[in-house]
């Protein structure tokens, strides 16, 4: 059996996932119950072509832990028998996964031009930006704060009244290219932003009295070619010098705890840290624009999925950050809000101890910089779609998300610093 193993992965060992056709690709759930069934899966990850999808890599994995991962359609057969001879409980949480794929755009939605119930792609999400700036004037202005390795420019959407000394939150999306909810959430804050300014008096008291930086794709060359090339893309695209293999995981490409726990330093790894803190344009573009505003930023939000996660520093050590007591009881008056709307259940905490560690992060180093109060949103949902949530879906999780988001500005309001 072992043997056999071997012999189907090595062949697989570099050919990188770039056999597009994902028809029959499975996606596992397993809970390793010892140190021997978590050496399994590192095997298994050794002689073919896993991706796993929670957590981020395979030296991440520890007993009794939920672990996703993706195989191709051929190794899966292969795949079940290991787990079955190892006696590891397993599940198949998706079957055929081209069949998810196409099953996210399930949106009764029919247009071509921009919806916030339908995931867009980079040109109709650029074209937006320009469009609800120039529509909505005196809440939206728009600039440029860098471009992507590849040449696209990034933009950058300021939404607030104009004021004097206005102090400031920042959120960002799309740090990772697979994770289409995200940029989904930034464009539906920006909506709610300007439709309900004048008329809900959270949101009104918010942009007059503060300024809210989003940032609605970090890793926009990432989010194309999951569009063009591979759906299940999550880097950047930056070419590495010496290997095959491109980009960069722009969240464990900053300046704190660089490439220690939790992140690669093989190129070709999903968790690959870089060739040197901010080496992305990409991450060195958000870092140059927070350091530059640091006297006014005073939270930083970032909103990555999946796991129904509400997670804030430490990521990079298990050490709690100074004021845990009181980022603890925000995460946990957030969730309860965001779960207000429809049960849907937030867990929240520490980074590195609410589910593992990861060094290099943005949350980390914005609150290294800081900014005091410094949050990660894992939304929906926890595994039945992944990182392929329904378009369906897209609106139920930002209205949900959007009280937590009002909840955190509200209090940083009344807390500033």
């Amino acid at each position: 059996m072992w043997a056999l193993l071997v012999l189907v992965g090595a062949a697989s060992v570099s050919a990188h996932l770039q056999d597009l056709s994902f028809d029959r690709q499975k996606v596992f759930r397993v809970i390793p119950q010892n140190d021997e069934q978590v050496e399994i899966l590192n095997f298994l990850a050794r002689i073919m072509e896993v991706d796993f999808w929670q957590p981020d890599s395979v030296t991440l994995v520890r007993p009794k832990m939920q672990v996703d991962f993706r195989v191709e359609a051929e190794k899966s057969f292969n795949v079940e028998d290991l787990l079955k001879e190892s006696g590891m409980e397993y599940q198949v949480l998706i079957d055929n996964l081209q069949a998810a794929m196409d099953a996210q755009f399930d949106s009764k939605v029919r247009t071509t031009s921009h919806s916030y119930e339908k995931y867009n792609n980079w040109d109709t999400i650029a074209a937006w930006t320009a469009d609800i700036a120039a529509q909505n004037p005196d809440l939206v202005s728009r600039s440029v704060i860098g471009e992507t390795y590849e040449g696209r420019s990034i933009y950058l959407l300021k939404i607030g009244k104009s004021g004097q000394n206005k102090k400031a939150i920042f959120i960002d999306c799309g740090f990772h290219a697979r994770e289409w909810i995200s940029p989904a959430f930034c464009q539906w804050f920006v909506k709610e932003a300007v439709e309900t300014y004048g008329t809900d008096t959270v949101i009104t008291t918010l942009l007059n009295k503060l300024d809210f930086y989003v940032l609605p794709v970090v890793n926009i060359d990432g989010y194309v070619y999951t569009w063009t090339n591979d759906r299940m893309w999550r880097k950047t695209r930056s070419k590495n010098a010496g290997t095959t293999c491109y980009g960069t995981d722009p969240n464990r490409n900053f300046d704190a705890g660089w490439c220690t726990l939790g992140a690669s330093k093989a190129p070709c790894a999903s968790t690959y840290c870089g060739s040197a803190p901010e080496s992305e344009k990409e991450t060195k573009a958000l870092a140059d624009f927070i350091r530059k505003h640091l006297s006014t930023i005073k939270a930083y939000l970032t909103i990555h999925s999946y796991s129904q996660l509400l997670l804030f520093p430490y990521s990079y050590t298990y050490d709690l950050p100074p004021n845990y007591q009181e980022l603890n009881s925000i995460a946990r008056a957030a969730s309860k809000q965001l779960a207000s709307l429809y049960n849907t259940k937030y867990t929240y905490g520490p980074g590195a101890e609410t589910i593992y560690p990861a060094a290099g992060g943005s949350d980390d180093w914005a609150y290294n910089q800081g900014i005091k109060y410094s949050f990660t949103f894992e939304l929906r949902d926890t595994g039945r779609y992944g990182f392929l949530l329904p378009e369906s879906q897209i609106k139920p999780t930002c209205k949900e998300t959007l009280l937590a988001v009002k909840y955190i500005a509200n209090y940083v309001l009344e807390h500033l610093y």
